[in-house]
């Protein structure tokens, strides 16, 4: 995973993070789940970034 790749998904899970802090705090329903949602799909992200890291490691591995 490129540098630039893990600083986008760490963005994207802290802006995740802060909508959910702040649709909590003001009781806004919509901007929490929106918040949860942004923070999911970053994680998804980082997880497909370290299934193709694993990958080009097992290729290495075999070459």
């Amino acid at each position: 995973m490129s540098i630039t790749d893990k600083v986008k998904n760490k963005a994207e899970e802290f802006a995740g993070k802060t909508k959910q802090a702040v649709g909590e705090a003001t009781d806004n329903e919509r901007l929490y789940a929106e918040g949860q949602a942004q923070e999911t799909e970053a994680h998804a992200k980082q997880a497909g970034e370290h299934v193709k890291d694993a990958g080009r490691d097992v290729r290495d591995a075999f070459s």
